[in-house]
């Protein structure tokens, strides 16, 4: 279950990311609620997983899947460039999550 609850706080983590940069500085309201609520849950969640994973590896891959996340969500929705040198480095922080689950 902590492996689930990792998970989910890493897209949450993206989702947070996500209505911050909607938020245009938190100065719209909708999009703010929603990354401090996305925010908050992904916190939580990340409590929840380090009761069972160690806190090398949960936090590893909770930022892994953050980081991931928010540059395939600007190159699919804010139109950031999508050039061979970023597909390799999001595949680099993949393998790294991957191998960190692993070794775990």
């Amino acid at each position: 279950m902590a492996w689930m609850f990792l998970i989910f706080a890493g897209f949450s983590e993206v989702v947070m990311v996500t209505f911050m940069k909607l938020s245009e500085g938190y100065k719209k309201l909708f999009p703010s609620l929603i990354s401090f609520a996305a925010g908050a849950m992904s916190f939580y969640l990340l409590s929840l997983s380090l009761l069972d994973i160690p806190v090398s590896t949960g936090y590893g891959i909770w930022t892994g899947i953050g980081s991931a996340g928010a540059v395939v969500m600007g190159m699919v929705f804010f139109h950031e460039r999508k050039d061979v040198k970023r597909l390799f480095f999001i595949c680099c922080i993949v393998g790294s999550i991957i191998g960190l689950k692993f070794i775990s």
